[in-house]
């Protein structure tokens, strides 16, 4: 009878074991990753500041580097003293067209008035011809003049456009972070020659990481986007637990990848889901999680 009760109980025990482990696997698996932006650099030269360092933290709008402009710079002041120098010779074309469009103006009050008078019958229509002779001689004068003038015009426009282009070039010798982020790789060190397109360092927030699990078609119904749920990762004694949020749900099924550990299992379709997860400082990009649906 003692036998019995033995085996009874051991029996119990077991059924009890299997049921726990049964309710103990996790409704997904994944990993944990990260937006990663690499900035590259937008200008060529000596990179003659750099203060980027893997690990550091930079504020978006931070200036962390400099590229040498002292070529862009020479070639800027090369410019504006071109452009100085057409316009000085523009000056007197301007000012010939000045007194040309004064002498217009001052012929045609004069037509007005004689005009007037000859609506009084005190002026005579070979006056009228005569100005008229003269404004259209102004006319043709100006348009000759304007003509003359216009290649210094557009010369002085094309100059004007490069020293734009200077100045542009001269904002981007600056490398200015674009985001919030942290340090994740350093590809250039100070004193290095960089050129345009050059990757200078590797950046990421950390702040909230992202799981990205893969889900059945009979979960799918179980979870919605904006719904919280358990993100577990393993710990020294027990698994460590964090809240997560879904962020985004894949429109579209897709096989599941060769990460999955049966053959069985990756021929199944599924469903990508990201889940963001606020980061304590123990949460790393790449680190292995479980995704638990909250019931």
């Amino acid at each position: 009878m003692k036998i019995i009760k033995i085996i009874i109980g051991i029996f119990l025990v077991t059924s009890s074991l299997i049921s726990c482990s049964n309710n103990d696997k996790a409704d997904g698996y994944g990993n944990f990753e990260a937006i990663e932006t690499t900035i590259s650099a937008e200008s060529n030269g000596k990179l003659i500041l750099f203060t980027v360092e893997e690990g550091k933290t930079l504020k978006k709008g931070e200036q962390i580097g400099l590229i040498d402009t002292i070529q862009l710079s020479l070639k800027k002041e090369q410019l504006l003293v071109s452009k100085n120098t057409i316009t000085s010779k523009s000056k007197g074309v301007l000012s010939q067209i000045s007194v040309l469009k004064a002498q217009l103006k001052s012929a045609i009050i004069s037509k007005t008035r004689i005009q007037n008078l000859i609506k009084e019958n005190a002026g005579t229509q070979q006056q009228l011809d005569d100005i008229d002779g003269k404004i259209d001689v102004l006319n043709n004068q100006i348009r000759s003049v304007e003509i003359q003038n216009s290649p210094v015009v557009n010369e002085l426009k094309s100059i004007d456009i490069q020293i734009q282009q200077i100045e542009d070039q001269l904002q981007k010798s600056n490398i200015i972070n674009p985001v919030n982020g942290t340090i994740l790789v350093k590809y250039a060190e100070p004193n290095e020659i960089t050129s345009f397109g050059k990757p200078l360092y590797k950046i990421a927030d950390l702040s909230t990481l992202q799981v990205r699990v893969y889900v059945s078609e009979k979960q799918l119904s179980s979870i919605k986007i904006g719904e919280e749920v358990t993100v577990k990762i393993d710990a020294t004694e027990a698994m460590k637990s964090y809240t997560g949020t879904i962020s985004w749900i894949s429109s579209e099924a897709e096989f599941t990848p060769k990460i999955i550990q049966t053959k069985e299992e990756r021929v199944n379709l599924v469903y990508a889901v990201k889940i963001d997860v606020k980061n304590d400082g123990s949460l790393k990009i790449g680190m292995p999680a479980e995704m638990w649906i909250t019931q």
